[in-house]
């Protein structure tokens, strides 16, 4: 991206190809049409694709689609979009005659009735808030559905997970740092350190890519920091990589009592490639900590790692038990929604644009084994194992269903 936020353009990998390449390459694309429904949860505030990706994808031949007022939460407006050569459109029902439907949000039970066959859609799955009934309309309509939590790149990391990772990371302490000064909510306490009083100490719950960010944030405020996780290899790397020996340990109760016990900020950062989190720290441990101190579980959207946690929304954030203020909105990045919609579009826009090089979706995944990790339906067929055995589906593997489409 250019410093005005564009994308610069490179020249295309065609330009680079034989005569004879590049007219196969040719005859294999395709004009796709791309849906962008309005968010219809009051807590998610971000859209998949900014303008100036719309932009790009109009300039390859493709139709972009999109509902009133979609990316008006993210300070994109519709004249923005229009600019671009997306058409916007006044009710769902018209975004969803696109070939694919990219939304942050899993669809809900109306949106799901307006799935076409063999549509194909991108969007977070949160499986640990799932129902049956989710899949079994996805089923029923044959459609092929990929889960961005569960797309890996070459290096068997979770791009997107990893990029909303550092921003949850960054917001986690900030918002900490502003309720710990809360009169009503906090201890009128500033986060982090001062000559003479003794620094915040903030407790993380985990040692993966939010935990990293966390506590880069907390330590450049002067807080004392301490993190917690079963992977030894996790906690070595990660007080390498913030070049700072942070004190650390495995998870054992008693000594993690301890230190809730002192702690004024408890980050729980657990993250599960199953997408469900088990929990750590329980009711009990909650009641021994500090009156005025504050739980922030950003893990809550794959069920929470703490016991007394509940979801919550950005309209009415916190609730308090046992005298300690929680904070467990599943969407955190949602809160600096312009900056995470940039982190999306930048992830999903060459992707896009790869399908439509290859002619469509089916080829793609062929192409891209870490994009068919976060493929849990092909055509109407479930493709994830657990999916199948947590709702009593059927299941193939997704090399078998690959190999019989050649």
């Amino acid at each position: 991206m250019n410093e005005q936020g564009g994308f610069i353009k490179f020249s295309s990998s065609e330009e680079l190809l034989p005569q004879e390449e590049m007219l196969e390459v040719q005859s294999k694309k395709k004009s796709i049409s791309i849906g962008i429904p309005k968010e219809n949860r009051d807590i998610e505030n971000r859209v998949c694709l900014v303008p100036s990706a719309v932009e790009l994808l109009v300039e390859q031949g493709h139709r972009v689609i999109l509902e009133e007022s979609a990316g008006e939460a993210a300070r994109f407006k519709d004249l923005e979009y229009s600019e671009a050569g997306a058409e916007i459109v006044a009710q769902p029902a018209e975004v969803f005659q696109a070939d694919m439907i990219i939304k942050v949000n899993p669809l809900c039970l109306d949106e799901l009735k307006m799935v076409r066959k063999r549509q194909v859609i991108f969007s977070a799955l949160n499986v640990a808030n799932q129902q049956g009934k989710y899949f079994k309309e996805l089923l029923a309509r044959r459609a092929t559905a990929l889960a961005f939590e569960k797309i890996q790149d070459k290096s068997g990391a979770f791009p997107v997970y990893r990029s909303m990772s550092k921003i949850v990371g960054n917001m986690a302490i900030i918002i900490a740092a502003d309720y710990l000064s809360n009169p009503t909510y906090g201890k009128g306490k500033m986060m982090g350190g001062f000559p003479g009083i003794k620094p915040t100490e903030v407790v993380i719950i985990g040692a993966g890519n939010v935990a990293e960010n966390a506590a880069r944030a907390a330590l450049g405020m002067g807080a004392m920091v301490k993190v917690f996780d079963n992977s030894i290899y996790k906690l070595e790397r990660l007080q390498n990589i913030l070049n700072n020996r942070i004190f650390t340990s495995i998870i054992q109760p008693r000594f993690l009592i301890k230190e809730l016990k002192n702690a004024d900020v408890v980050i729980g950062a657990v993250y599960s490639e199953d997408g469900i989190v088990p929990q750590i720290i329980n009711e009990d441990m909650v009641k021994t900590m500090k009156e005025g101190s504050i739980i922030l579980d950003v893990s809550i959207d794959q069920g929470g790692c703490i016991e007394t946690s509940r979801p919550t929304t950005h309209k009415d954030p916190v609730f308090k038990k046992y005298g300690v203020s929680h904070y467990c909105v599943p969407n955190v990045a949602s809160r600096v929604p312009s900056t995470a919609s940039y982190a999306l579009s930048n992830f999903l826009t060459p992707a896009l644009l790869k399908i439509g090089e290859l002619g469509g979706v089916e080829a793609f995944l062929k192409s891209k084994p870490g994009f068919r990790k976060g493929c849990y339906m092909l055509n109407g067929t479930v493709t994830n194992k657990m999916i199948g055995e947590m709702y009593n589906l059927p299941y193939k593997e997704i090399s078998l269903l690959m190999a019989a489409l050649e």
